[in-house]
């Protein structure tokens, strides 16, 4: 999951160095997305690991 966060990272800097701004966003805002559904899933995953 981390690796499509940098993914869409690297597209949204790329497209900001074009002058593609609206595509910059859009890519920024997907990676930040699916960062923070990869923090909660990590949590979780942890939160089960000391439970266990």
């Amino acid at each position: 999951m981390l690796r499509w966060v940098l993914i869409f990272l690297v597209v949204a800097v790329i497209a900001a160095i074009f002058g593609f701004g609206g595509i910059a966003a859009g890519a920024a805002g997907i990676a930040k997305i699916i960062f923070y559904i990869f923090l909660v899933l990590f949590v979780i995953s942890l939160l089960m690991k000391l439970l266990r």
